[in-house]
């Protein structure tokens, strides 16, 4: 059974760990939240148009991806890479590894049936590569400790892919990481023994799986799941994003969402 650390919320996105906290959009509302342990909240950032993925420069700062008009920006809401002339879509979750940005755009409004979409990167001189136009929903990205591998959900692929980040250029050499016949994978994080954690969206819970797509765990959840990570003194819990997929509007009139935590055996490895 999982105990709920957070609840109240519209509708949460992005959660990550960093220094003895949790970092998470509520993204209907606009805000960034942390939350300690012992669930006290504090608001971060507040950002129009959509806060959703989360990450860190080398030096400290605070990135959010910005869903419309898509953006990266800092906590501050000012801009730190303009994405709107290359987004075709509002940007979703995203993670910062060695000061290199990859975000995902997603088709939201076009759900049951969405468009492919992009997985979008940013080096840190500032140029911008488009290193997939052909993404299905794409969400959830983690780089392996080694810094060669981005996996990356694809929440209508019914998958995850990998792409290879190791050396000069953008990511690249995608490829099957895992097929999860008849699962939604949305938000992920890795463990200490390379397995991947993935909010079922559609099944009410979330799944561990290994490269190649052996289900080893599965934990039920009383409402849909959207994102997950691994955090907390010895990052073996397991916090979890769960809620309601329907109108903005209704989300921050009901505010169903919530953050539940679980104890697992394995380590998190950081990322993300």
């Amino acid at each position: 059974m999982t105990d709920i650390l957070v609840d109240g919320l519209a509708f949460a996105e992005g959660p990550r760990w960093r220094d003895g906290r949790l970092y998470f959009s509520d993204v209907p509302a606009g805000k960034v939240h942390t939350v300690d342990m012992d669930g006290r909240v504090e608001t971060v950032a507040e950002i129009d148009g959509g806060p959703s993925g989360l990450g860190w420069l080398s030096d400290g700062t605070l990135l959010i991806a910005r869903g419309t008009p898509a953006a990266i920006v800092r906590a501050d809401g000012s801009v730190y890479a303009d994405l709107s002339e290359v987004a075709t879509f509002p940007c979703n979750d995203m993670i910062v590894w060695n000061d290199r940005v990859f975000v995902g755009t997603c088709d939201i409004a076009g759900i049951p049936a969405p468009a492919d979409t992009q997985l979008i990167e940013v080096d840190p001189d500032g140029k911008v590569h488009v290193v997939d136009g052909e993404m299905h929903f794409p969400n959830g990205p983690v780089v392996t400790p080694d810094g060669s591998t981005l996996i990356v959900a694809e929440t209508f692929g019914q998958g995850l892919k990998a792409f290879d980040v190791s050396g000069d250029g953008p990511a690249r050499n995608k490829r099957q990481w895992a097929t999860v016949d008849g699962s939604v994978p949305d938000g992920i994080c890795l463990d200490a023994e390379g397995a991947v954690w993935y909010a079922d969206a559609i099944g009410q819970s979330v799944v561990r799986v290994r490269e190649g797509g052996d289900v080893v765990e599965r934990i039920a959840t009383e409402q849909p799941c959207f994102a997950c990570t691994l955090g907390g003194p010895d990052m073996t819990t397991l916090f979890v994003i769960t809620g309601a997929f329907v109108a903005p509007e209704e989300n921050l009139r009901n505010r169903p969402g919530r953050i539940e935590r679980y104890q697992v055996e394995v380590p998190g490895t950081g990322s993300p």
